[in-house]
């Protein structure tokens, strides 16, 4: 009987999305579940950059203590009314035509990269490569999602890409109308999480899937995690914030203020899901 295969699936959640799922992979791991020796990880938004970290090959422990440094002068984001207004007004237009939203979306984030409404592009590229312990793709499969801002095409990233590993990353993380689209081979690339909050059909084809989302359900035409998962022949583990990681993580996912809280509240966390994560990861 040949191995069973392993997927872990990390879904988007902003900065105290990355915290979150840090420190309830450092709680399972306290617990005896590695999910790092998973045989593929797929990263969207705020799990691209765990992802990137997991297979970075650096110990969860540090990673999880990089979280508990004080926020200091590190700029606060938020999805502001307007821009959330923009967001409703995308999926009445779509009319449910998913592909159609994240073009109506791609052209609000195209728009507000142009006006100066976001960051540049440099400035996220530096402060995405400062969470990445290393800036070069792990041997070891890693899928990162993004969506072309033009198109609305659903892109992968691995490391046959050809893609630099911050700029795939950066991509992902790339929320429209916060941060911008991320130009890569002359393609402007937006938040993989405007597809689905975690992509978690992407590991279809693992045995054992473990999904981290702390947003599971998505926005209007998003899919889903629950129903991506739906009818996998894998054995499947889904774990969101409880009600302490909600309060925790608060209602600005996107404020580092709240990310020691969220890490802290992640690792409080592992001792209530894992034996159920350890019934699929290990069963």
């Amino acid at each position: 009987m040949s191995p069973q295969r392993t997927a872990l699936v990390l879904g988007g959640g902003g900065i105290t999305g990355i915290a979150w799922e840090i420190g309830l992979i450092a709680g399972l791991a306290e617990a005896g579940i590695d999910l790092t020796s998973a045989d593929l990880v797929v990263g969207t938004s705020a799990g691209s950059v765990v992802g990137a970290q997991l297979r970075s090959g650096t110990d969860v422990e540090q990673l999880y203590a990089r979280q508990l440094e004080p926020a200091g002068a590190e700029r606060v984001a938020r999805l502001g009314r307007s821009t959330l207004a923009r967001y409703g007004l995308a999926m009445l237009l779509a009319r449910r035509d998913d592909a159609a939203f994240r073009r109506r979306i791609g052209e609000l984030a195209r728009r507000a990269a142009d006006s100066g409404k976001t960051p540049p592009e440099d400035e996220r590229r530096a402060a995405i490569a400062s969470r990445l312990p290393d800036a070069q793709w792990s041997p070891r499969p890693l899928k990162i999602t993004a969506v072309d801002a033009e198109s609305g095409e659903f892109t992968t990233f691995t490391r046959s890409s050809g893609v630099d590993l911050v700029a795939a990353v950066g991509a992902s993380c790339a929320v429209p109308g916060v941060y911008p689209p991320v130009t890569i081979d002359g393609h402007r690339y937006m938040d993989g999480g405007m597809r689905s909050p975690a992509n978690a059909d992407l590991a279809a084809d693992a045995d054992r899937i473990v999904v981290i989302a702390p947003l599971p359900r998505g926005m209007g035409p998003m899919t889903s995690v629950d129903a991506q998962v739906t009818g996998l022949v894998s054995r499947v583990a889904v774990v969101s914030p409880d009600q302490a990681s909600q309060r925790a993580i608060g209602k600005n996912v996107l404020d580092p203020a709240a990310r020691e809280p969220s890490a802290r509240a992640g690792r409080a966390q592992a001792a209530s899901v894992a034996a159920r994560v350890a019934e699929v990861w290990q069963g």
